[in-house]
């Protein structure tokens, strides 16, 4: 029977599927981070992720209303972003997306 090995080693080999989706999950916080940034703070507020594939933004937001919103602000987004991560963007998706767990409080709708 082997040792078992703990997460931190795992975690800290490279090529494995492990590694790849630890940097993928820090990518897609610090694109994130940079969409919350180039958002007023409510609307920042919810938004509950993002993402970048192949030249796409996308932004997953926790409600209909918010999701509207958004999208008067896309192009805005879509340069503040692309200049800050130093890429070019082509376009942005806005997406409903379920909550995240209870504890993370939002902003109701009503500005």
């Amino acid at each position: 029977m082997q040792n078992p090995k703990g997460l931190s080693d795992l975690l800290s080999r490279t090529g494995n599927k492990l590694s790849a989706l630890k940097t993928r999950s820090l990518e897609r916080s610090r694109v994130l981070e940079q969409v919350r940034a180039a958002l007023p703070a409510r609307l920042a507020l919810n938004v509950a992720s993002a993402g970048i594939d192949t030249g796409r933004l996308t932004i997953g937001v926790v409600g209909a209303v918010w999701a509207s919103r958004l999208r008067y602000l896309t192009e805005i987004l879509r340069k503040r972003v692309g200049s800050s991560l130093g890429i070019t963007l082509q376009s942005v998706r806005i997406r409903v997306v379920p909550p995240p767990s209870k504890g993370t409080d939002h902003a109701p709708p009503g500005d």
